[in-house]
């Protein structure tokens, strides 16, 4: 993997960790929110995106070299649909709340919009 994209996942997860720890700071007080929910959906997806980036790189990619793509779309598969079957888990035998869970996963799209930003802007700088 180029030491570039390595370099934008890790920010990814930085401005990931950030978003959800001040989502944290601002609304658990209120009580809007319930943070085993919001750390869970936060954690859950970071992770998950952690697995598919590197995970294409280390795996994926070496497999395609060699001709073994189904292989590689095998695995990337299997990725998924233990994914799944963790966060149907999650949801059938903890008691979440599903909004907050919803709104730690989706901070990691803000933190791949805002890193997006953070590159543009320092290209045009």
């Amino acid at each position: 993997m180029e030491a570039v994209a390595r370099k934008t996942i890790l920010w990814i997860e930085l401005w990931h960790a950030i978003l959800l720890f001040a989502l944290l700071v601002i609304l658990w007080p209120a009580k809007l929110i319930d943070p085993a929910a919001l750390l869970a959906g936060g954690i859950f997806m970071g992770i998950n995106f952690l697995l598919l980036s590197f995970g294409v790189a280390w795996l994926l990619t070496p497999l395609a070299g060699k001709g073994r793509i189904k292989a590689g779309i095998g695995l990337l598969v299997l990725k998924v649909v233990i994914f799944l079957a963790v966060l149907t888990t999650v949801f059938f035998r903890f008691d979440l709340d599903v909004l907050s869970f919803a709104l730690g996963f989706s901070t990691l799209i803000l933190a791949i919009v805002f890193e997006s930003v953070r590159k543009a802007v320092r290209v045009q700088a």
